[in-house]
């Protein structure tokens, strides 16, 4: 019998009743019955909220997220306005690359900008090992959280090695991943390598979350969708799957996540996830019969949705509740992240509808 990172609940077992092991996000990440559809929002803690924008005026991205009072601060905020059902870290998915030592920057309306692309195998090389050393403060606020957050789990996070490769080789965001696919097709060893050294950096990063008490984590890849299925097998399955394979005996559920991958959901649930993220492109219905019915589902309302008027959006929720209902376990999300001129209200108001849809929908059998 283990105990989990939380002390509430033998990781193997039967969770004891309340805390986090036993909230209605971590059921249905188990496919277990749940009291209503659980719902967070990816970057719900962001650039829509106020609260966010004053905190945030002064302070770097980067230093932001090394600061534990600052992450603990953040990651709350979203949990105290709208009731999600749970709370995901505030950091970045570049945060564990700097720690291993690329010299990198989040510039405001650009993102990661990387000094020295990858470009041979001595650029690998300079991608260091992390321990938990390198992410204290990633550490220190993942435990302040646990204790502020109670019965509320929080989830933590770490890019997939593609996405991370691709920053790393473009030297900052791309829209068509040119230099990324070049050096995928033209010199497959040094890709492989660097997805390899970028694996092991994922899995310390989410092991030292784990660790200090994270109910769950989420792998996103969120720029997956720009290959075809074939190449995915070929240059990015294998690595994802050492992420979430090395995992499999830590006792959280895993959750795989990206944008424009609805030909690739298949594989992307064979990397070893147990909730698989799906955007809004793809029904949920739909997705479900490409992932399988071993795995539960995230998503998936397209965050333009939240800018129309509010009859729209309970339209598009009870959909969305509807369709979910086909896979074995259901957590209601958005199809990408909280767009920045979303108004918070609606957010607070899509959580209360559904909870009160699925609530009833329960209490109905």
């Amino acid at each position: 019998m283990t105990t989990d990172t939380t002390g509430t609940v033998a990781r193997d077992g039967d969770s004891r009743p309340g805390g986090p092991a036993d909230s209605p996000f971590i059921r249905a990440c188990r496919r277990r019955p749940v009291p209503h559809t659980p719902v967070w929002f990816m970057r719900q803690a962001g650039r829509s909220l106020p609260e966010y924008r004053e905190i945030r005026a002064s302070v770097p991205m980067l230093e932001s997220c090394r600061r534990p009072e600052l992450v603990t601060e953040i990651t709350l905020q979203p949990v105290r306005r709208h009731g999600v059902d749970a709370a995901i870290l505030f950091s970045d998915i570049v945060v564990p690359v700097a720690a291993a030592g690329i010299d990198l920057d989040i510039v405001p309306g650009t993102g990661p900008v990387v000094a020295e692309p990858i470009r041979t195998a001595a650029d690998v090389e300079r991608i260091r090992r992390i321990t938990r050393d390198d992410v204290s403060y990633v550490d220190e606020a993942v435990r302040q959280l646990v204790v502020e957050l109670g019965d509320t789990p929080l989830i933590g996070f770490a890019g997939a090695p593609f996405t991370l490769a691709s920053y790393l080789v473009e030297g900052g965001p791309s829209r068509t991943h040119a230099k990324t696919k070049a050096l995928m097709y033209g010199d497959p060893e040094l890709w492989h390598a660097l997805c390899a050294r970028l694996a092991e950096v994922t899995l310390a990063f989410l092991r030292v979350q784990i660790d200090a008490g994270v109910s769950a984590v989420q792998l996103f890849d969120s720029w997956a969708g720009a290959l075809s299925e074939a190449d995915y097998r070929r240059f990015v399955l294998p690595h994802s799957t050492t992420v979430l394979s090395g995992l499999v005996n830590a006792g959280v559920p895993r959750i795989h996540f990206g944008v424009g991958t609805g030909e690739l959901l298949g594989a992307m649930g064979e990397a070893g996830a147990d909730v698989v993220g799906v955007d809004w492109r793809t029904p949920l219905d739909v997705a479900t019969g490409r992932i399988g019915a071993d795995k539960a589902v995230q998503g998936n309302l397209d965050p333009c949705v939240l800018l129309a008027p509010w009859p729209v959006v309970e339209a598009e929720v009870r959909r969305i509740l509807e369709q979910g209902r086909a896979a074995p376990g259901h957590v209601f999300n958005l199809g990408h992240g909280v767009l920045p001129e979303t108004d918070p209200e609606v957010l607070t108001r899509v959580v209360a509808l559904v909870h009160e849809l699925s609530s009833r929908r329960a209490d109905q059998g």
